[in-house]
């Protein structure tokens, strides 16, 4: 059955074409498996809360009649502003209006959050600009620089908020515009599109714009919205929408409400915080975390922007999911919020996920994958701007940036035909990661450390059942067939602790694989396991046991003064010549601006494939695809065939001319 929904209809209707209903809230009350929702164009400010999902066979779809024509929003206009003087201006709101989620007394604050309590969830809009909130009336009036931010011209528009009895007093600095001549909005709606139950399969919404809303912050072990998601369900597809304008998530793929672990350690303290996170994983599991009933959701051809925590987020909830074709752009820009869940894709529990062309770029960091990144695949993906611009302060609580971090996971993680051009490129507190045919222009940081001892989960391959839980040797890594480019300058950055901005630490920024020397190869790890007679000694090995992992690199091509592994003997390395790597844009469209394939020359690296990466040392899981078949590495970025003689980096044919995303 379709269903026709159309705001602009002269009356509430029943959903026939001749009587639509007039929000969509009303056709997700009755649409069942099979049923098709189709929304006219029009601004629908209302929160949609599916009340049936759909089946393999039979999803329930909501699609926009005109894409990008449908607008579901959790904000409101205002248009009756007062001014006190100058460009500052009041209003009072009552505060029935927001129900029992007032987000101008809700803070964004819990677990892994470092930057302190004092933003709200609420925001207030100006022509689609999200203003910035001050800590008081006397700094909204001001409107100074936030100096923090990375768009400073845009951090004089300031508001500030107060309770007043049974209202909500907004002030706002609107920096000489009449609001009541402009678009002039608050929130009042915590998510647009999210079912307030789990289980609710197999739904797809398309060509949608899903905007201002008043998420909260979205940590591991707690509940996770954003202004679209699943909820805890399996199989959803958001496809050909543009998201933008959350306070915290866009997206969240990630944990129902578990009200005993909930913030556990904001609100009681006694556990540390990585034991809540162990306890999420196993309360996960007894709470319906398999294959059968969680992930497997499509995320492709969205527009995401202008989110303060990140585009996409999610614990455990998007499992053997696929992100493919997505623009994800200005995350975290603002500067405003601090804390570990900050990025374009931040995901916890990444198992079998695929993260695949995918354009990044302007983000606190561009993808983040924490704890059992295991089956995790990032390939083909173009990542730029990823890193703090130079005139802006460091927010105390800010995350390092970077494009792709890796963190406490046992792998295998694979990261293959990428282009990743921020200062750091990946930051590998981690083990059991490939790398394979990517230009890398930035640093490795972190190698050997920012682990701890952090007892993390493995997996059964392919699966969310825990095989076990280990601290990290470090190691286990593979460098095959990449282009290092030193493109930045090569000298040790100081940065700030993120949860102490009283200390600080060096951080490398010289690309290439020495970040490797000290770990040894194959041939010198298991040699120390060998033995001379039929009873192992099990206390004489524990110093090989609690030894670094062995590395593998070959193939690899370092250029510009990118340094390679101490023990790696198949390599290229050119100094002298001076190679050149800059994005361009043509017609709005990326090109890559090299000579990178030039400077490699005749060299050429022998074909990768599952069978040369073998297996990540804990899950003795291979390197493949999440059905358990083998992956040949034979097409490059742009999904072209490598033939017979292979040329190390992401291009087969050659330094490209081709638009590297469109």
């Amino acid at each position: 059955m379709i269903i026709y929904v159309n705001s602009a209809a002269g009356r509430d209707g029943c959903g026939t074409r001749e009587r639509p209903y007039r929000r969509i809230n009303d056709a997700a009350k009755v649409a069942m498996p099979g049923d098709e929702v189709i929304v006219a164009p029009g601004v629908y400010r209302e929160y949609v809360d599916p009340v049936n999902g759909g089946e393999d066979d039979k999803r329930i779809v909501y699609r926009s009649e005109k894409p990008l024509g449908a607008v579901i929003t959790g904000a409101e206009p205002v248009r009756d502003w007062e001014n006190l003087r100058g460009s500052l201006w009041r209003v009072r709101i009552p505060n029935s209006v927001f129900g029992s989620y007032n987000p101008y007394t809700t803070y964004v604050y819990g677990d892994w959050y470092f930057a302190g309590r004092t933003k709200h969830t609420g925001c207030v809009y100006l022509n689609d600009r999200m203003l910035y909130e001050a800590a008081s009336l006397e700094e909204c009036e001001k409107g100074q620089v936030y100096p923090c931010s990375w768009v400073p011209e845009e951090s004089v528009y300031k508001w500030y908020s107060e309770q007043d009895g049974d209202h909500t007093v907004i002030y706002a600095n609107f920096q000489g515009a009449d609001p009541n001549c402009e678009n002039v909005e608050i929130n009042v709606r915590r998510e647009c599109f999210f079912p307030s139950k789990t289980g609710r399969n197999c739904i797809t919404v398309s060509g949608f714009v899903i905007c201002k809303a008043a998420t909260t912050w979205a940590p591991p072990a707690a509940f996770q919205d954003g202004m679209i998601g699943p909820h805890w369900s399996r199989g959803w597809i958001i496809e050909d929408c543009e998201i933008y304008g959350s306070k915290c998530a866009g997206i969240s793929l990630g944990k129902y409400l578990d009200p005993d672990n909930d913030h556990y350690f904001t609100f009681k303290h006694v556990k540390s915080p990585t034991q809540m996170e162990r306890d999420a994983v196993c309360r996960g599991q007894f709470h319906g975390w398999t294959r059968s009933r969680i992930g497997s959701h499509i995320i492709r051809r969205n527009n995401i922007h202008h989110c303060e925590q990140g585009g996409i987020i999610g614990r455990m909830g998007g499992v053997f999911s696929l992100i493919e074709d997505n623009h994800i752009h200005h995350i975290n820009n603002m500067m405003e919020l601090g804390g570990a869940e900050i990025s374009g894709i931040k995901m916890h529990a990444a198992i079998d996920v695929v993260m695949r062309r995918n354009h990044i770029h302007h983000c606190t960091m561009g993808i983040w994958c924490d704890w059992e990144a295991q089956g995790t695949r990032i390939s083909q993906n173009l990542l730029h701007d990823n890193q703090r611009p130079p005139f802006a302060e460091i927010l105390k609580g800010g995350m390092m940036s970077q494009d792709i971090f890796v963190e406490v996971s046992h792998g295998p993680t694979l990261i293959d035909n990428n282009i990743l051009l921020s200062e750091a490129s990946v930051r590998l507190s981690s083990q059991g990661v490939a790398m394979v045919h990517n230009l890398i222009c930035g640093s490795f940081t972190a190698v050997g450390g920012g682990t701890g001892p952090r007892y993390t989960p493995y997996h059964m391959p392919h699966n969310t059942e825990v095989m076990g839980f280990m601290t990290f040797l470090h190691g286990d890594d593979r460098f095959y067939n990449n282009i290092f480019v030193q493109k930045w300058p090569a000298g040790d950055v100081t940065v700030l602790s993120d949860s102490d901005s009283s200390q600080s630490f060096s951080e490398n920024r010289e690309c290439g694989t020495h970040v490797m020397d000290g770990y040894p190869t194959w041939e010198e790890w298991i040699a120390m396991f060998d033995m001379d007679n039929d009873t192992p000694n099990m206390r004489g090995l524990a110093p090989a046991h609690e030894s670094k992992l062995p590395v593998w690199c070959a193939g690899n091509v370092y250029l510009g003064g990118a340094k390679p592994w101490e023990k790696e003997k198949d390599f290229l390395r050119d100094d002298s010549s001076e190679v050149r790597v800059e994005l361009t844009e043509k017609d709005g469209k990326p090109f890559l601006d090299t000579n990178v394939c030039t400077l490699v020359g005749a060299y050429r690296a022998g074909l990768i494939t599952s069978d040369v990466l073998g297996k990540a040392f804990e899950p003795e899981e291979r390197f493949e695809n999440s059905d358990g078949t083998g992956i040949v590495f034979d097409s490059d970025y742009f999904g072209s065939h490598r033939g017979l003689r292979i040329m190390p980096g992401p291009f087969a044919d050659g330094d490209p001319t081709l638009p590297l995303w469109s």
